[in-house]
């Protein structure tokens, strides 16, 4: 379970200096280039406060990014990255019903990235399999099998 926790620590990633400033959520250990990024019509304000929470992930202040995540939510609702964001910290704070619950919204908001769609199915299956679901883990796994098939 430790290993669950360590390899579920959120780390955002900033672009390179000549592009619009972009961090995503990265697990460690992940392909970079699969890394789901912001939406491309992001904010600069929720921007900025991606790489607050980014920061304070760094820091271990769980709670600072949880409020700084919250707060872009707020500000674009339908932004389905913002969303995945707020799964992954809360898979990693292990409150897995509330990450299967924003993986699905995010799931719903979400056209045809299937990076994110896969992603969000992968924190699915940790959640349930944490939560003592094999079966529904085994099933949410399977998804991402199929979607990474589909890319």
């Amino acid at each position: 379970m430790k290993w669950l926790s360590l390899s579920l620590a959120l780390l955002l990633l900033a672009a390179c200096a000549a592009q619009p400033q972009q961090q995503g959520v990265q697990l460690p250990g992940e392909d970079p280039s699969k890394t789901v990024l912001p939406d491309k019509d992001t904010s600069s304000a929720v921007m900025s406060l991606l790489e607050q929470a980014r920061e304070a992930t760094r820091a271990a202040d769980y709670q600072r990014a949880e409020v700084l995540l919250e707060r872009t939510v707020r500000i674009e609702p339908h932004n389905a990255s913002l969303w995945h964001y707020l799964s992954k910290l809360r898979l990693q704070q292990g409150r897995y019903q509330e990450a299967i619950g924003l993986a699905n919204k995010s799931n719903n908001l979400t056209k045809d990235n299937k990076t994110l769609l896969a992603d969000n199915w992968r924190i699915i299956a940790h959640a349930k399999y944490q939560m003592g679901d094999y079966p529904g883990a085994d099933k949410a796994q399977h998804k991402v099998d199929e979607i990474r098939n589909e890319q």
